[in-house]
């Protein structure tokens, strides 16, 4: 004898879903994932690495990671171009990319517990401090440093001004890494 459906009921339809999570695809549909491969005849491996056709061109090749370093190789991005041209063209490329900032995860290096920015390990340098030296000691290494080049010591001269200008921005630099490790902790 055939079921009947009220209105509103839906039909069971057959699935694959047995209804546990590590069944089920990653994706949302059942699709096979499209995927482009190397340009670089007989290769199977993904294309995943865009690489220009010609300088001015904004045709790409995809090439798998291994074809790419093949191709960047041989290549000579300035060529055919003065060393004025490519000055500025090197210029206006940087600018451009200027408007992304370096990830904060890259910005420290060897200071120990990962804490301080790259531009602090510098001014520590330029103080003669280590890199886990306290702020007391930045305060104190500063105070000592500045007292030999300051313009009132030294009038009139340039390297001693110039001296004193690196040593007021280390301690700034320090000083605001400071705070802000006071201010998250």
């Amino acid at each position: 004898m055939p079921r009947a459906y009220l209105p509103g009921m839906t039909r069971a339809r057959s699935t694959n879903d047995w209804g546990f999570p590590r069944w089920r695809g990653y994706e949302s549909g059942r699709e096979a994932a499209r995927l482009r491969l190397c340009d670089k005849h007989g290769c199977t491996n993904p294309g995943n690495c865009p690489a220009p056709k010609s300088p001015n061109s904004p045709d790409r090749w995809y090439f798998c990671q291994q074809h790419a370093a093949e191709y960047n190789s041989g290549w000579d991005y300035f060529e055919g171009l003065s060393k004025e041209e490519a000055a500025s063209r090197e210029q206006a490329e940087t600018q451009e990319s200027a408007g992304y900032r370096e990830s904060a995860y890259y910005g420290w290096i060897d200071s120990g517990d990962g804490s301080r920015t790259r531009d602090e390990m510098r001014a520590l340098d330029l103080l003669g401090l280590a890199p886990d030296a306290e702020f007391d000691m930045v305060r104190k290494a500063w105070r000592m440093k500045a007292k030999e080049v300051h313009p009132d010591v030294r009038p009139g001269d340039e390297d001693a001004a110039k001296a004193f200008q690196a040593l007021q921005l280390a301690y700034e630099v320090l000083r605001a890494g400071e705070e802000r490790r006071t201010w998250k902790g």
